[in-house]
């Protein structure tokens, strides 16, 4: 079968989507990645200068690890080939890049390019799950700023209402869960506070706080114990300490078995 010019480029526009598809969901590895584009003339033979052997070596690189390397590759390629054909690669993986080496804020930039240049492009539920894990990956102890975790329910939550059907739904709904708990509790912290300050009143604000906006959280128990006894009107014992909450983030793989599947499964590239 002959192909015109015209198909040709259709085909290896197609063949680099999916490579580009399959680098975002982390299911390929080097070999993987070298056959696919090595089927449309993109291989180790395309020349040091072009845009894909740019593209060959900043994913050798970042399937190996070497993400320093790689990013590179990936911001060679976008400022020096911007109109080429990996050109799409090279922005989702410079993301990528950013993100696994903890640089969140510098990824997070980098994903709501790639949404806002190519909103319709088939990696975007990706992105939106990648955007939600940059807020993820910097939630703190309890009695830091919630800010990450606000921010990450929203972004998760974005994703779930515009993609429901995507493969990351399960795992974005499992780490909404565990943000929201850690939300509920530092409002538990907070609450403890102004017991120790003797703000009971503030104190009674934050637990009614919770239990009307957290009513799954973890700490609800603790929550309706406390608060009950501030309603008695017959002031809180000295053991209120052991209501403190002691851990901060919890496992999001223990809220998996809520959407259907078991502890340890979901979808989605992330890191824990």
């Amino acid at each position: 079968m002959i192909f015109s010019k015209q198909n040709r480029r259709l085909f290896r526009t197609c063949v680099l989507a999916l490579a580009m598809m399959t680098a975002a969901a982390g299911l390929g590895g080097c070999a993987t990645l070298d056959t696919m584009l090595g089927w449309v003339g993109f291989g180790a033979g395309s020349g040091p200068e072009t845009p894909e052997a740019l593209a060959m070596e900043g994913m050798a690189d970042f399937n190996r690890g070497k993400y320093s390397a790689a990013l590179k590759r990936f911001v060679e390629i976008k400022d020096r080939f911007p109109f080429s054909e990996v050109a799409l690669l090279a922005e989702l993986k410079a993301a990528d890049s950013n993100y696994y080496m903890d640089k969140f804020s510098e990824a997070k930039t980098l994903y709501e390019e790639f949404e806002a240049n190519h909103p319709t492009n088939e990696a975007v539920p990706y992105v939106l799950f990648q955007i939600g894990m940059c807020y993820y990956s910097q939630i703190g102890t309890h009695d830091r700023d919630p800010g990450s975790a606000q921010n990450a329910v929203q972004a998760f939550e974005r994703l779930n209402r515009s993609f429901p059907k995507s493969p990351y739904f399960v795992e974005a709904s499992a780490r909404t869960r565990a943000a929201r708990d850690f939300l509920a509790q530092h409002e538990f912290y907070i609450a403890t506070f102004y017991l120790r300050t003797d703000e009971d009143k503030q104190a009674q604000g934050r637990l009614e706080y919770l239990l009307a906006n957290y009513p799954e959280a973890s700490v609800k128990p603790q929550a309706t114990e406390l608060l009950a006894q501030l309603k008695s009107g017959k002031g809180i014992e000295k053991t209120w300490r052991r209501f403190v909450p002691t851990v901060s983030l919890p496992d999001w793989q223990s809220f998996t078995s809520a959407f259907g599947i078991l502890p340890g499964g979901g979808g989605g590239a992330a890191k824990e």
